[in-house]
C-alpha cells in the first residue's frame, strides 16, 4: 500500500526535533513574519536553517506557512523572504492569500506550494483551480465528510490532497472568523487571533445594561462558541484509504508533551495498517495515550456526518481542558550499567512518586522514583524544584534518549 505521509506541527526547534524523532515523515513550522501563529515560539532565518538540516539528515521534510490573508503593507518584504526559504531548502510553502500565490509563482517558480485550510477548500472544482495556478497540494477544509474526501481525490487525481487528523477546531471557517477583530482588534487572518470563541458569554438586555442573564442554567454562563477537539484514531483507516497523501495533526502552539505524545500513536497506527490492513485492530491504548496530553473532549470531526445536519456535535459547554499526565521531564541519556537515566527536569517532581516514562518506540513503563541525584553537585536531594535542572534517577529497565518522564495528574 501507498505510504501515507504523517504531518506534525513544530512551535519552536525543540518540538520539531522531537516530533521527527518520534516519527513524523514532514513538519510544519512558521518564521516571524506572513504566519498565522503569531504568538507560537516561530522559527528565524537562522533556525529555519537548522531545522532544515536537521529534518533533512533525518529523511522529513519541512513546509513553511505563507498562509496569512495579506494587506497591501505585507507584499513589501514577501519576494526576499520567499527567496531565502528557497536558499534554506524548504520543501513547500503552505500558502492561502491569491496574491501571496502569484509572486510565490513569480519569485520562487521551483518551490512546491501547498494551499492552506485556510483558504477553506470544499469543492473539486476548486481543487482543479488552484492545480492550474501551480498548487501541488491541497490541504482540505475541515468541514469536509469522508464521503466528499474521497470524492474530492477522486476527481482531481493529479493533486495531492492533505487533511487533518487531530486536534483544535475552529467554530468558524478555519481562520475567517472576524469575532477575534471585533473584540479585541487583533486579525485572525493575520496570526494574531485572540480565540474569543473560547470565551464566556452572557445575555444582556438593552434596558438593563448593567444586568447580565445567564444564557443556560449553568452558573459560569454559556460557551455557545466551543468547540471540541478533533480525533480520528478509531476511523484512521477510513482516512487513509480515501486517498489522503498526507494526514496532519494540529498544534504548533501546543506542548513538546503533545506532539511527542500524538505524533507517536498516530505513527504507529498508520505503520500497522499499511503494513497490514487486513488484520488491523484499534488498540485501546492508543485511546489511552491520546487521552494524556492537555486536550478539550473529542470528536472525529466532521469526517462521518455533516456539520449542517448535527450543529451539536462540534459543540461543547465548557472551556475547560483535560489532561490525565503532568509532563515532568525529557530523558537526555542513559547508563545501563548504573541503570540510571539523566533527565532534564520540567515539572517539579520528588523522590517516593510513581511516574511513567513515554519511550520514543516500544511501550510506556511505570515505577517508582526511588532517588534523585543532583547532577552539578553529585549529592541526593528529595525532590526536584528547579526548571531544566539536571539530575539522574535510577530507571528500571532501558529507555531512549528523548524519552518523556510523566506524572499521573488525577
Amino acid at each position: 500500500m501507498k505510504k501515507t505521509e504523517l504531518l506534525a506541527p513544530a512551535g519552536n526547534l525543540e518540538k520539531l526535533k522531537f516530533a521527527i524523532r518520534y516519527g513524523a515523515d514532514a513538519v510544519y513550522l512558521g518564521g516571524t513574519e506572513f504566519g498565522l501563529r503569531a504568538y507560537a515560539g516561530n522559527f528565524t532565518i537562522e533556525e529555519m536553517k537548522e531545522a532544515v538540516e536537521f529534518a533533512h539528515d533525518h529523511n522529513s521534510k519541512i513546509y513553511v506557512t505563507v498562509n496569512i490573508i495579506a494587506h497591501n503593507e505585507d507584499l513589501d518584504a514577501l519576494p526576499e523572504y520567499l527567496l531565502s526559504l528557497e536558499s534554506l531548502g524548504v520543501d513547500a510553502l503552505i500558502v492561502a492569500d491569491p496574491g501571496i500565490v502569484k509572486i510565490a509563482r513569480e519569485t520562487v517558480p521551483n518551490m512546491e506550494l501547498h494551499l492552506s485550510t485556510q483558504a477553506s477548500n470544499t469543492n473539486w472544482s476548486a481543487a482543479k483551480f488552484w492545480y492550474e495556478f501551480g498548487i501541488k497540494r491541497v490541504i482540505l477544509a475541515r468541514e469536509l465528510t469522508l464521503g466528499e474526501v474521497k470524492e474530492m481525490v477522486e476527481m482531481v487525481p493529479e493533486m495531492d490532497f492533505e487533511a487533518f487528523i487531530h486536534g483544535a477546531m475552529c467554530v468558524s471557517y478555519s481562520g475567517r472568523c472576524l469575532l477575534s477583530n471585533y473584540f479585541a482588534g487583533r486579525d485572525a487572518n493575520r496570526g494574531q487571533c485572540a480565540q474569543p470563541c473560547r470565551w464566556e458569554y452572557d445575555l444582556i438586555e438593552k434596558k438593563r445594561p448593567d444586568q447580565n442573564f445567564e444564557i443556560t442554567q449553568d452558573h459560569l454562563g454559556t460557551y455557545v462558541f466551543n468547540s471540541k477537539d478533533m480525533n480520528t484514531i478509531e476511523i484512521l483507516p477510513q482516512l487513509i484509504d480515501s486517498g489522503l497523501k498526507s494526514l496532519k495533526i494540529e498544534g504548533r502552539m501546543k506542548s513538546l508533551h503533545y506532539v511527542a505524545t500524538v505524533v507517536k500513536v498516530y505513527r504507529e497506527a498508520i505503520d500497522l495498517y499499511l503494513n497490514d490492513p487486513d488484520n488491523y485492530e484499534l488498540k485501546q491504548e492508543w485511546i489511552t495515550e491520546l487521552n494524556k496530553p492537555s486536550h478539550r473532549p473529542f470528536f472525529p470531526g466532521f469526517y462521518l456526518e455533516d456539520p449542517k445536519e448535527n450543529k451539536d456535535s462540534q459543540h461543547i459547554n465548557t472551556s475547560k481542558y483535560y489532561r490525565d499526565y503532568d509532563f515532568i521531564g525529557v530523558v537526555l541519556e542513559y547508563d545501563e550499567n548504573k541503570r540510571m537515566a539523566k533527565i532534564e527536569q520540567r515539572n517539579l517532581f520528588s523522590v517516593g512518586e510513581n511516574v511513567e516514562i513515554m519511550n520514543v518506540k516500544g511501550p510506556s513503563f511505570e515505577f517508582e522514583i526511588s532517588e534523585i541525584v543532583c547532577n552539578e553537585e553529585d549529592v541526593n536531594i528529595d525532590r526536584a524544584p528547579h526548571a531544566q535542572q539536571f539530575i539522574w534517577i535510577p530507571v528500571p529497565q532501558r529507555t531512549d534518549q528523548g524519552a518523556i518522564l510523566r506524572r499521573y495528574s488525577k
